[in-house]
């Protein structure tokens, strides 16, 4: 039963749209489709000098600081807002995932293992692969990707060590556009790893790809309401649908766990539509950041402690959060 330990409301029907005059229904409602087509177009068409990462990049900075300034006009939820000490927080998330996590990544990350895989299999027969038109070898490197994604995420609610690395990120209490990078680096760079690049797929295929995760992920994580099309809402995941997902109410958390499409949610009966305003754990209580920074090994030393050492821990003194079925 979802809902009985905090407020959640379930079904589209249920949840406020977006009121005004016509020029802010229809900005509202076809932003984002407007926005992803663009992009697409952008990428498909765009000549090779600048169809590079670091013009992906420059995008993605310059989309995110668009949704900073929605957030602080038209706000979701005015409990959600933003304050200096939030907004400090966040910065330091994301940069800690442009430095630090990245570099890591090139050594150990999807992209290394992959390398080293390859290099011990022979590979040519998914040559064909690569001669499929460009938008289905980007359709595939984000589903491929994403597919990866809902099964991690959903075996970091499921296994107790795993569990440990993601609990940060559900202490979380609003959604705000860097929210995302929000959590304790382990679990960021196991979020992190896919599949798609066994396949080597063309450059421009992975920008177009990086391009549907940049117009349709970002949403997971923003104080903005949008009255998103039937179609979007069935396809792709949402701002609600994340919301669900963050809520104070445990039921809730175990849905919604795909990144963009929320359609492999719905193929496995995770699925929920709706939305949630109270969002964390422990009744909503902020974790710092040393805190987020040592919780995977303190609790984990906790659990070990209690389950081998010589004293066995009261039950009432173990994690704190602890997944189950």
């Amino acid at each position: 039963m979802i809902g009985t330990q905090a407020p959640v409301t379930v079904g589209w029907e249920n949840i406020p749209k977006v009121e005004g005059g016509r020029a802010k229904q229809l900005f509202f409602t076809w932003f984002q489709p407007a926005v992803l087509f663009a992009l697409l177009a952008f990428w498909y068409y765009a000549p090779n000098s600048i169809a590079v990462t670091s013009t992906a990049i420059g995008i993605g900075i310059g989309f995110k600081l668009l949704m900073l300034g929605l957030e602080w006009l038209v706000p979701r939820h005015d409990s959600w807002r933003l304050t200096w000490k939030e907004l400090t927080t966040d910065l330091f998330y994301v940069g800690l995932g442009y430095t630090v996590l990245r570099m890591v990544d090139s050594y150990i990350g999807d992209g290394a293992m992959i390398e080293a895989v390859q290099q011990s299999f022979n590979w040519d027969k998914f040559a064909w692969f690569t001669v499929l038109p460009l938008l289905v070898q980007a359709f595939l490197i984000s589903f491929v990707f994403d597919f990866g994604q809902y099964w991690m995420h959903r075996g970091m609610h499921n296994w107790y060590p795993l569990w440990l690395t993601h609990a940060p990120h559900h202490y979380i209490t609003q959604l705000n556009i860097n929210k995302g990078a929000v959590g304790n680096p382990v679990e960021l760079f196991l979020i992190g790893l896919g599949i798609g690049g066994f396949f080597d797929f063309l450059p421009r295929a992975a920008l177009l790809a990086g391009t549907l995760g940049l117009a349709v992920g970002t949403y997971q994580h923003i104080n903005v309401r949008f009255n998103s099309p039937k179609w979007w809402r069935f396809l792709f995941n949402t701002t609600e649908h994340h919301s669900v997902h963050h809520s104070q109410d445990y039921e809730a958390t175990r849905s919604n766990y795909s990144g963009t499409w929320i359609i492999i949610d719905r193929m496995f009966g995770t699925c929920v539509d709706g939305e949630a305003e109270l969002l964390g754990m422990e009744g909503g209580r902020r974790m710092s950041v040393a805190e987020t920074m040592l919780y995977p090994f303190t609790e984990g030393w906790k659990s070990i402690k209690g389950r081998f050492g010589k004293g066995h821990l009261d039950p009432s003194e173990g994690a704190t959060a602890v997944p189950a079925e």
